[in-house]
């Protein structure tokens, strides 16, 4: 598989999560949980290409970034309880494809890793880490608190 094929998930992911971050999540503001639920969620993930970067693509670290993927998948399921409270039907929808596209990206990732693409991945892991910086800082430093839209 080359790495083209390999960066349209990663592609898309980043083009669906722009438009939850920067149309819904800034309609509706966000509850205290999200606003630090979120860079943790992006932090799963930049662990699973802190893992790739820094060890070699060999069983236990494999084993590893396995792990760690895993956990992200599952730790980013942590807020529906917050969504369904405060998202609307098409903004879920939105977070059902990246439920599903979550998966395919670090699998991307880690045969990306596997088959030797570091330059590619740590492009991607300085993204995902401004990312997660701007959700920390924007969410929890600059956003102005003002009445949550609900659905």
């Amino acid at each position: 598989m080359t790495p083209a094929l390999l960066l349209i998930p990663i592609v898309v992911q980043a083009l669906v999560m722009g438009v939850d971050e920067f149309y819904f999540h800034r309609r509706r503001g966000l509850p205290r949980w999200e606003r630090w639920g979120h860079p943790l969620d992006t932090a799963t993930v930049l662990a699973c290409y802190v893992v790739a970067l820094a060890l070699p693509p060999t069983s236990t670290p494999l084993a590893i970034y396995v792990a760690l993927a895993v956990g992200s998948c599952v730790f980013i399921t942590k807020d529906e309880f917050v969504h369904a409270q405060h998202c609307s039907p098409i903004e879920q929808w939105l977070h059902a494809l990246l439920f599903v596209l979550h998966p395919i990206v670090l699998a991307a990732a880690g045969l990306l890793w596997w088959t030797g693409q570091t330059q590619l991945l740590m492009l991607q892991a300085i993204l995902i880490g401004a990312f997660g910086l701007y959700q920390l800082v924007y969410w929890n430093v600059i956003w102005t608190r003002r009445p949550l839209r609900t659905p």
